[in-house]
């Protein structure tokens, strides 16, 4: 039995993921220990993990719900801004509590969402071996593919190229403060600077949930890279009550903004309108941003929850009106649903472009967003066969691969060496 940590960002979208992979490798002998924030330890907990606390001092029990309420707000360049701000916080927590945390634990190997880089970072000065989990869209750059904070389609031409680089550029200003505080540290521990303009190249093993069949092509990934599929799990879902008995049996549209940037309430008033009239059920689930009273009665009087099972009203569904969160776009690809994007901030933009590129939806930014435009794609995505025909194609590539196992084959591996 081998003592594995795991260690990622403090977010449903990330440990949600994350867990999962924990979970298979739990069941087979070992013994797994998810780091996290007091606010996530009944998640871990629920998920069946040990739990051990994090950055307790910094981040007490109650406040990422402050944060969140924040996140919530801002969209675009302001929602990247802020999430910088926070992950640079937790940077300075990790890379100060870390190295002491991990010897004490004895681990024997590190899993380290790739958004979570002081982790590594710990790892690389300790000399404990680690793997790189990409929950979210993979970061890897490329020059011919977008950066997975933009919208852009996929292209190989020279300017697009040049496009690429520049938005690079932009974002490592955006994130200076946090490489700033990664890098000071690594020149204390005699660890080669990280510039995040090169590609890296970890030295253990890098895996991924987003399939292959949901990237841009790419011609540079590391020999250690693997793509597998989505790291979901329906059985440690807490329970949401639905009445189901309030569908009539017409084609469902499901409609979704997730758990994090879900609380403009606009939004949820323009699907609501754009939907209206339609020869559909509109079911709407507003993830904890508000509740169905806060948002009063809607256009058409869709039938609107807190929270809903998703993956089994997924399975129902004609339709998913998405923020395009990786795991939201995962799970409607896996249950062969097209979708509608209607990306916020982070990677969803990325998100977004791959569904279009894949054929299995179109998209609008949230700043564009009116109920005219949304309704023309709603009706244009549930009317044309294409779509649902290309959603069922990447259906059936995810069913091939069972991303967890293979994931947690790969983990196994660096464990043998």
């Amino acid at each position: 039995m081998s003592r594995i940590g795991i260690f990622s960002p403090a977010a449903p979208g990330h440990i949600n993921p994350m867990s999962c992979v924990g979970r298979t490798l739990q069941a087979r002998g070992h013994r797994v220990t998810y780091f996290q924030l007091r606010d996530f330890e009944e998640a871990v907990r629920r998920a069946g993990l040990e739990y051990a606390p994090l950055a307790e001092r910094e981040f007490p029990l109650g406040s990422t719900r402050e944060l969140y309420a924040e996140l919530g707000r801002r969209t675009g360049i302001a929602a990247m801004r802020y999430v910088v701000h926070w992950f640079t916080r937790e940077t300075e927590n990790t890379l100060r509590e870390l190295p002491e945390v991990v010897t004490a634990a004895k681990l024997d190997l590190l899993l380290v969402d790739q958004a979570m880089p002081a982790a590594s970072c710990v790892a690389e000065h300790l000399g404990t071996p680690f793997a790189i989990v990409s929950n979210a869209l993979v970061m890897n750059r490329d020059d011919a593919v977008p950066p997975f904070f933009t919208p852009w389609a996929y292209s190989t031409g020279a300017l697009m190229r040049i496009r690429n680089r520049l938005a690079y550029a932009a974002f490592d200003r955006l994130t200076g403060p946090l490489m700033k505080a990664l890098n000071r540290r690594r020149r204390e521990w005699k660890l080669e600077e990280f510039q995040p303009s090169k590609q890296t190249r970890y030295e253990w093993l890098h895996v991924a949930q987003q399939p292959r069949c949901f990237d841009f092509p790419r011609r540079s990934l590391p020999p250690n890279f693997h793509y597998t599929g989505p790291f979901h799990d329906v059985r440690v879902r807490p329970p949401a009550p639905f009445p189901w008995e309030r569908l009539t049996g017409r084609p469902l549209i499901y409609a979704s903004m997730g758990t994090l940037q879900n609380r403009m309430r606009r939004v949820f008033g323009e699907i609501a309108e754009a939907c209206n009239g339609m020869d559909a059920d509109l079911v709407i689930s507003l993830g904890g941003g508000g509740t169905a009273e806060e948002l009063g009665e809607l256009p058409g009087r869709p039938l609107v929850v807190d929270f809903a099972p998703q993956l089994e009203v997924l399975a129902r569904a004609s339709l998913a009106i998405t923020h395009a969160g990786l795991n939201t776009a995962l799970e409607s690809l896996a249950a062969g649903v097209p979708m509608v994007a209607i990306p916020v901030g982070n990677d969803q933009p990325g998100v977004a472009a791959r569904i279009k590129w894949a054929g299995a939806g179109e998209a609008i930014p949230v700043q564009q967003l009116r109920a005219d435009r949304l309704r023309a794609l709603v009706t244009r995505v549930m009317g044309d066969p294409r779509y649902r025909e290309r959603a069922r194609a990447i259906r059936g590539e995810i069913r091939a691969v069972d991303g967890p196992a293979r994931a947690a084959d790969l983990i196994e591996g660096v464990l043998k060496r």
